[in-house]
C-alpha cells in the first residue's frame, strides 16, 4: 500500500501512523507518478483538486481555470490528502470514517 501526501500534513501522518507496512511518497519531493495521478482523476476527477487550500486561494484566476491535471503536475500541494492506493489497486481519497472503515483501521 502507498499513501501519497505531504510530510508536513497532520491527517497524512494520522494516516501513516495506522496503517501498517504503507510506504509514504511526498508529493512535494517525489512527485506523483504519472499513472497514478491518471487513475486517480478518472476515479475521483476534480475532487482531486483541493480547493480550500492556502496554495489554491494563492493561485490566480487564469491558472485555476487549468485542467486538474497540469494544475497537480506544476503544483501538486494542490492535492486532496492523503491519497491512499492499496495494492490491489483500490484507491482512496481522504481519511474519513469511510475510508478508514473500508481500509479496516479505527
Amino acid at each position: 500500500m502507498k499513501l501519497y501526501g505531504l510530510k508536513s500534513c497532520d491527517t497524512c501522518r494520522k494516516a501513516l501512523k495506522l496503517l501498517d507496512g504503507a510506504e509514504f511518497v511526498d508529493v512535494r519531493a517525489d512527485g506523483m507518478p504519472a499513472d497514478v495521478l491518471e487513475a486517480a482523476l478518472a476515479q475521483f476527477g476534480e475532487a482531486l483538486v483541493n480547493t480550500r487550500s492556502t496554495t489554491w486561494r494563492g493561485l490566480p484566476e487564469a491558472e485555476r481555470a487549468r485542467a486538474p491535471a497540469a494544475l497537480l503536475v506544476d503544483h501538486p500541494t494542490l492535492m486532496k490528502r492523503p491519497l491512499i492506493v492499496e495494492d490491489a489497486g483500490a484507491m482512496h481519497l481522504g481519511w474519513t470514517a469511510q475510508v478508514r472503515a473500508a481500509l479496516g483501521v479505527s
